[in-house]
């Protein structure tokens, strides 16, 4: 039998296994993109459809956020599926609706049974539209090239794997610099609420520490990947991205980079900062010795608690992200 189709889907035949197949359109938005939703995660991101057309058929997609891999097939979203559902119910009554016919053409009866059937036309409901999150961003792999928009963090390409660390670490430090931004635009009465509940200072400190966190990733892994044999040489030192002079010391001796001796970053400033971060992790965010021995010049004393304003989380993403720059070569 030949099935009706709406418009966007179209009978393809029979396969080798006997198999009704059909053909679904996915569409693309005005800027030529389509969604795809991880089944591990269930985040969406979107890929271009024709950087998407290019790749293999045998193509294991990854998700940029978690990092899942699995074949493309398996990343259909909620939307595409109920799309592709549309076609198969239709199919299924048209099917019904064949076998019905059969019986009644067949004149199955007895003089207890009468069946008789009268067929009506068959027309397929309309395809679900997709209405699915819009890209703010293009973003464009630097390993394979390939064009995709994430709506989130993100450590991966959906067709090349692990992002370039560099990559990673840019995109880190433009989220916390736009999560700064966006506290401004808080109207003044809930303003004026959430700095009474410490929330201003909460989030300078957070920052702070993702800051410090970023900075470490990426000075490890591009450590990791330039020097041989780096395990043996980091075997026993600990988290050593996260102290600055040991970093730079191991940048220097290892890689010949010494980032103290760059006129763009200011180490005094970046070291002050990294000791106000520690504090705030190990010691509640008061001033303890340690602090004083790396802030030598602090009028602070001990037990006093350490202020980080929005100013110094917003210097923080600066230098860290000229300090970043300089790593990674």
């Amino acid at each position: 039998m030949t099935f009706r189709t709406a418009d966007g889907a179209s009978y393809e035949g029979r396969d080798e296994s006997g198999n009704e197949t059909f053909r679904v359109s996915i569409p693309s938005d005005e800027h030529g993109y389509f969604g795809r939703e991880c089944p591990a995660c269930q985040q969406i991101f979107r890929m271009h459809l024709d950087d998407y057309k290019a790749l293999p058929d045998d193509l294991i997609l990854t998700c940029p956020y978690c990092g899942h891999q699995e074949e493309h097939t398996s990343f259909v979203t909620s939307q595409q599926q109920e799309r592709v559902m549309r076609v198969a119910q239709d199919a299924a009554m048209q099917l019904i609706s064949e076998a019905f016919g059969g019986l009644g053409r067949s004149g199955r009866s007895n003089k207890f049974v009468k069946i008789t059937y009268r067929s009506t036309p068959f027309y397929p409901q309309p395809l679900p539209d997709i209405d699915e999150e819009q890209l703010v961003r293009e973003r464009t792999c630097v390993t394979c090239g390939i064009r995709y928009a994430v709506f989130g963090e993100h450590s991966f390409c959906p067709a090349s794997g692990a992002l370039d660390a560099g990559e990673v670490a840019r995109d880190a430090l433009g989220a916390e610099a736009a999560k700064l931004s966006a506290l401004d635009s808080i109207p003044g009465p809930q303003r004026a609420a959430l700095r009474e509940q410490g929330v201003f200072d909460r989030i300078a400190v957070d920052t702070l520490s993702r800051v410090v966190g970023v900075v470490e990733r990426l000075a490890r892994a591009e450590f990791e990947r330039r020097v041989e044999p780096a395990g043996q040489i980091l075997k026993g030192k600990g988290n050593v991205f996260q102290r600055l002079d040991d970093l730079a010391d191991l940048y220097s001796a290892h890689l010949d980079i010494d980032p103290r001796l760059v006129p763009d970053v200011d180490w005094v400033l970046l070291t002050k900062l990294w000791a106000t971060r520690h504090a705030h992790v190990h010691a509640g965010g008061l001033v303890d010795t340690k602090y004083l021995q790396i802030v030598n010049y602090s009028s602070l004393k001990v037990g006093q608690r350490i202020v980080v304003t929005a100013d110094d989380a917003r210097n923080a993403i600066r230098q860290a992200m000229i300090l970043c720059s300089i790593l990674a070569g």
